[in-house]
Order: C-alpha cells, then sequence, then structure tokens
C-alpha cells in the first residue's frame, strides 16, 4: 500500500507542472510596425519641443513622465517634415499618432537585471504620427 502511494506521489510531481503549464506571456512586437501600445489625439506641444533634424529625416520629442523624460521618435518624419514646417514657430502643435514600443529601448531594457522595460522609469516609444497642424488655441489664428 506505502509503495502505490509513493509511485502516485512521483507520477503527480511529474505531471502536475506539465498539466499547470500555461506557456509564455507574449511579449509585445516592438517597433513602428509592432503591436500598437496606444493612440494620442490632438496632443499639445510646443513647435520648438519637437525636434527635425535639418533634412526632416528624423524627428522626435520628450515628455516628462513625473521622474524623467520618455523619448518619442518618429516612425514617419519625412512624411510630417512639410506640415510641420508650415507651422509658425510662435504656434503651438497638436498631434495625432499611434504609439509602439522602440526596439533598442526594449533589448536593453530587457537586458537588464534591475527593471523589466514596462517598468523602468523612462521609457522610449515610436510614434507613427498620423496628424500635424497648428493650434489655434487662446485666440490665436
Amino acid at each position: 500500500m506505502g509503495y502505490k502511494i509513493r509511485k502516485l506521489l512521483v507520477v503527480l510531481i511529474i505531471l502536475l507542472p506539465v498539466v499547470s503549464y500555461t506557456g509564455c506571456k507574449k511579449q509585445a512586437k516592438c517597433g513602428c510596425s509592432g503591436d500598437m501600445l496606444y493612440s494620442i489625439t490632438d496632443q499639445i506641444f510646443d513647435h520648438s519641443s519637437i525636434v527635425y533634424n535639418a533634412s526632416g529625416t528624423n524627428a522626435y520629442f520628450f515628455v516628462y513622465s513625473g521622474y524623467y523624460y520618455d523619448t518619442y521618435y518618429f516612425c514617419n518624419p519625412s512624411e510630417m517634415f512639410a506640415a510641420y514646417n508650415s507651422i509658425s514657430s510662435d504656434d503651438q502643435v497638436l498631434l495625432t499618432g499611434d504609439l509602439y514600443w522602440d526596439c533598442s529601448y526594449v533589448q536593453s531594457a530587457s537586458q537588464s537585471s534591475s527593471y523589466s522595460y514596462q517598468q523602468s522609469y523612462y521609457k522610449v516609444y515610436n510614434i507613427k504620427v498620423t496628424k500635424i497642424e497648428s493650434s489655434s488655441l487662446y485666440g490665436k489664428k
């Protein structure tokens, strides 16, 4: 009788982890063609807070998150360069787009032993901008 109970316990110890395994949690795909995190709509920025290089092939901005500044790199800076240049530098800018994790950030943060990329203080995103235009708030025309 005791032998059968021991045998049953050994079988349960082996089979229980196999039966209870639910699989790995899927990590979000990063980059501009990855899994979208969320969208922002008509977010207001100062014209000077959006930084473009001279040729319009690279653009980014920072947003203060409470402790650090999160960085947002444009997925499509060339497409939005003409619209950005048409806005007066004194105006505020309305920006709309979809956010994704930046792949280099995810890779470096996931190799860190202390934090995961979703829990670290600063974050780096890619944003596929769908609209950038002048804001007419506060009586500006």
